[in-house]
């Protein structure tokens, strides 16, 4: 089974543009999201997507708290346990 990075690096890399990132390069799990370019329309997308892959219902308030996939993926740990 994947990690919760790996799943989560998986979705980015399939769902999100990052400015200034080519496709497939590693992404820095310090980096907001917000800053790097993606739009409030693609994040709403990817917390959808985050949410279907995980089965998890994370409320819109809390996601919107998770500026970096660090953030995300200690949350998605945290959760899950």
């Amino acid at each position: 089974m994947s990690s919760t990075e790996e799943r989560l690096r998986a979705l980015i890399d399939a769902n999100l543009e990052i400015e200034g990132r080519a496709s497939g390069q590693p992404i820095s799990l310090d980096l907001s999201l917000a800053d790097a370019g993606v739009s409030s329309t693609d994040l709403v997308a990817f917390w959808q997507l985050v949410c279907e892959e995980f089965s998890m219902d994370i409320p819109a308030e809390v996601f919107a708290e998770l500026a970096t996939p660090g953030d995300l993926i200690a949350h998605l740990d945290a959760d899950a346990g």
